[in-house]
């Protein structure tokens, strides 16, 4: 059996392919590098708008915060000035009630007095009533009250003499 003849539309193409072209595979290459780099660059543009966007949100919180802390920081003082206002008010009244009094009974109330608070009080007394007072006190208690004076941290020699007293300046 004889088998008829291929025809050459029948048979399968096996041409070989062209040579690829060097210049269009180094265009190729440049050009795909090229398309990484713009993906990354893409990529780290939309990091760098994110760290951006949340960078802003933080500055505005942070701004947010220090006009807080900066209000109540006002409030804070307001409070403390008017605390302190409210202090120095009732302790002049005090003032007021023992310079109206005779020396020698504003002696004998101080002699038993708490240091502490007499300090306050002579600290706010007019020196012309408060030297008067403290020459009719005890005189351990003058000397006591006289060494206290002298130890507090504003000035203890200043507020001796604006209270009457003589200092005798030691030398070194």
């Amino acid at each position: 059996p004889q088998r008829p003849a291929a025809s050459p539309a029948a048979a399968p193409a096996t041409v070989p392919a062209p040579p690829p072209d060097p210049q269009a595979q180094a265009e190729r290459a440049v050009l795909e590098t090229l398309r990484q780099r713009r993906q990354e660059l893409e990529a780290r543009e939309q990091q760098i708008a994110l760290r951006e966007t949340v960078l802003a949100a933080t500055e505005r919180r942070l701004s947010q915060r220090v006009e807080e802390l900066t209000a109540l920081r006002q409030r804070l003082e307001a409070l403390e000035t008017g605390r302190g206002e409210r202090e120095e008010a009732a302790w002049r009244g005090i003032v007021r009630t023992y310079e109206t009094m005779r020396p020698r009974d504003a002696a004998a109330i101080f002699d038993e007095m708490e240091m502490p608070v007499l300090v306050q009080i002579l600290d706010r007394m007019g020196e012309r009533r408060a030297a008067p007072v403290i020459g009719a006190m005890r005189p351990e208690r003058a000397r006591l009250l006289t060494a206290e004076l002298a130890r507090r941290e504003r000035g203890g020699r200043e507020l001796l003499e604006a209270h009457g007293f003589r200092v005798v300046r030691e030398t070194p």
